[in-house]
């Protein structure tokens, strides 16, 4: 028989992530989406509190969390912000490629200091004329022979103002694509690494987006995780991890639309009435609730399998909960919007900036079109 029902375990990590966004994030949100400020102070209480780094395995000093507990947790924090949850879950999106692919010695020396101080990664894989095709690289790495000289530039970055390191993927030969790929660690200090302005964004202004530009950087053939050809592998291994709890992200957001939606329904009154009356109203919320749930369940069965080693089903789905669930919380939170009336287009209600935050949902981390392509390549497969 099937249970759908927590463990013990996770759902004392659910009450404590909900806890701390009810005291940390929901009280500061709207202050750091009207000043484009990075939360520092949030991203050091989340580390604190065990967020920032989940899956890092036990033996290297981690919690050693699958993908359900990254679903559960990232659930939350985006019912808090969504710009806020990136910018604590990408920490993991920019160091999974190094405990993809990474030896032990490797995983020591760069991702236990994550573990001792509240250090932030950056994952680089987009380009100015590389996002949904991240098989065409124009970011080069030659090979010199002790390390590689590394020319060219990333594009949207995450965190790329504040992290300590970034996991870049470049091009050793472009006419091979894909085959011709690595993955290199590069600190950010390193000499000829530079940094674009901090992208005035529509939503998730808090989270810090800029370009990296790589200007005859050295970087050792140490710092290489794997070997020539695995970077375009360890990227959609690190892609399949990352996309379901960004769903899941995106559930939560819509949770918190909906929750503001029937709250506000009920208290505001038309002819005499409160709106929530309405059955005009009421399909709308039964609407919202369906796809929510629907929503949550194709992230719990993507972080089933991937956490079972399924890994091409697990890929399948994650697509699917990545698809859906963007979408489904675009249309969630234009309903609630809606429900609000004018009060819901002003920045003194909660439901705009949901609405503005979570359209990059279906930008990022593979677009909801990239995702038809892969789900459908998936059902055409012989």
């Amino acid at each position: 028989m099937i249970d759908f029902s927590l463990t013990d375990e996770q759902l004392a990590l659910k009450d404590m992530v909900r806890k701390f966004v009810q005291a940390e994030i929901i009280p500061n949100a709207h202050r750091y989406d009207a000043t484009g400020e990075f939360p520092h102070e949030i991203i050091r209480k989340a580390w604190e509190n065990g967020l920032m780094n989940p899956a890092v395995p036990e033996k290297f000093g981690g919690l050693g969390f699958g993908i359900t507990e990254d679903v559960i947790m990232n659930e939350e924090l985006g019912a808090g912000c969504l710009g806020m949850t990136t910018s604590i879950a990408v920490n993991t999106l920019g160091l999974y490629p190094i405990l993809i692919g990474g030896t032990d010695e490797q995983i020591k020396h760069w991702v236990t200091p994550f573990l001792n101080e509240p250090k932030l990664a950056s994952f680089c894989l987009t380009e100015p004329g590389a996002g949904s095709d991240a098989g065409s690289l124009s970011c080069h790495a030659k090979d010199e022979g002790s390390h590689f000289v590394l020319n060219g530039s990333k594009m949207w970055i995450t965190n790329a103002g504040h992290a300590e390191l970034f996991t870049v993927f470049a091009t050793t030969n472009k006419e091979l694509r894909s085959k011709g790929t690595v993955c290199l660690v590069v600190p950010a200090k390193s000499p000829g690494v530079s940094l674009g302005k901090h992208e005035d964004k529509m939503g998730q202004r808090c989270s810090d987006t800029r370009a990296i530009t790589f200007d005859n950087v050295k970087v050792p053939k140490e710092n290489m995780i794997g070997q020539i050809g695995d970077g375009f592998k360890i990227a959609l291994k690190t892609l399949d991890k990352t996309r379901t709890p960004i769903a899941a992200g995106a559930v939560g957001a819509a949770r918190a639309a909906m929750e503001y939606a029937i709250k506000y329904s009920k208290e505001r009154k038309q002819f005499n009435q409160p709106i929530s009356n309405f059955q005009g109203i009421q399909f709308m919320l039964a609407d919202m609730a369906t796809k929510i749930e629907a929503g949550r369940l194709l992230c719990y069965q993507a972080a089933w399998a991937l956490d079972k080693g399924q890994m091409k089903v697990g890929s399948y789905y994650a697509s699917l909960a990545k698809r859906f669930s963007a979408d489904m919380a675009m249309e969630v939170a234009t309903d609630a919007v809606q429900i609000y009336g004018g009060y819901g287009y002003t920045k003194e209600y909660p439901v705009e900036k949901i609405m503005r935050d979570v359209k990059l949902v279906q930008i990022y981390e593979g677009t909801s079109q990239i995702q038809r392509v892969v789900i459908a390549r998936h059902l055409l497969e012989d």
